[in-house]
């Protein structure tokens, strides 16, 4: 590995140490662990010289804060491409690849991409709330976010939602099929997990398309999976980019496929050391490099 991989790596152990082996469950029903969190994630970038905003709403009945820091573009500033990942945990899990290993991932392509000034803005996002109970409901941070940036008349051209992107197995029969893709596409879908998948709703074909350009140039040792696929395929719409559909905006979930691939999700055998970093690593050059491409 070069430099840039070794110290890219370094930065995204940390990281998951911190937030899945040091706080650890991360929920609203525990505040110091949602302060922690805050204050790891407002650390990092404001050490390399992000100010962020805090985007605070009630999530039933409790204080939920979404993280905000934006990079304004030079010439279509009005059109933002989103990049996002939840940092909250279910209770019974430390969960560093649900979701620390997509907050790492976060934090170091905003670092890649603290001097670029493309031509749109950039907008990085910190998600509270996207796990149960508030999944799927008001109160999830996406939802809210969406919500907002509709109303306000965010122009909001393409969102890539980092979900679980650090567990990777080689071996055949270690990547599942979503239970609702009929029987005889199977044959067209991995059965080894050893790739990121990159999957749109119907209308975001695009996006996915310029994603995949983007990707590819970044990095040529991770193997990406793009599909786009009906929403009634219930399996595409469990993470934060469903809020964004929701509002007509093109969005991707970027995954390592969660429970179709790692059997460590929401247990507590989720932890730092069960995650591949080299491969992390890759995930991180070829989605800075795909933002790169976005944002042109």
């Amino acid at each position: 590995m070069n430099p840039d991989r070794d110290s890219i790596e370094a930065n995204l152990r940390l990281h998951v140490d911190r937030l899945a082996g040091l706080i650890g469950p991360r929920t609203l029903t525990k505040p110091k662990t949602i302060e922690a969190t805050l204050g790891y994630i407002e650390g990092q970038w404001s050490e390399m010289g992000y100010s962020n905003d805090r985007e605070c709403y009630d999530a039933l009945g409790d204080e939920a804060t979404n993280l905000i820091v934006e990079q304004p573009g030079s010439k279509r500033a009005d059109e933002i491409i989103l990049l996002g990942a939840h940092y909250d945990t279910v209770a019974t899990t430390p969960g560093a690849d649900d979701n620390a290993s997509a907050v790492a991932v976060l934090l170091e392509v905003s670092r890649l991409l603290r001097e670029h000034t493309g031509r749109r803005t950039a907008r990085y996002v910190a998600f509270a709330c996207e796990e149960p109970p508030y999944f799927n409901v008001d109160a999830m941070g996406s939802q809210h976010h969406a919500r907002g940036s509709r109303q306000r008349g965010d122009k909001i051209v393409g969102m890539l939602c980092l979900e679980m992107v650090g567990y990777y197995a080689l071996h055949k029969g270690s990547q599942i099929v979503p239970p609702t893709i009929p029987k005889f596409l199977h044959r067209f879908f991995p059965q080894r997990g050893n790739f990121l998948a990159a999957v749109g709703n119907m209308p975001s074909w695009k996006l996915n398309w310029q994603f995949r350009r983007g990707f590819k140039r970044g990095t040529r040792r991770m193997p990406l999976f793009s599909i786009c696929l009906p929403e009634k395929i219930n399996e595409i719409r469990l993470s934060d980019n469903s809020s964004f559909w929701d509002q007509g905006y093109p969005a991707l979930m970027l995954t390592d496929t969660s429970f179709l691939r790692n059997p460590n999700y929401h247990q507590s055998t989720d932890t730092p050391e069960t995650l591949d970093y080299p491969r992390m690593t890759e995930v991180t050059l070829g989605v800075a490099s795909a933002m790169r491409r976005l944002l042109h």
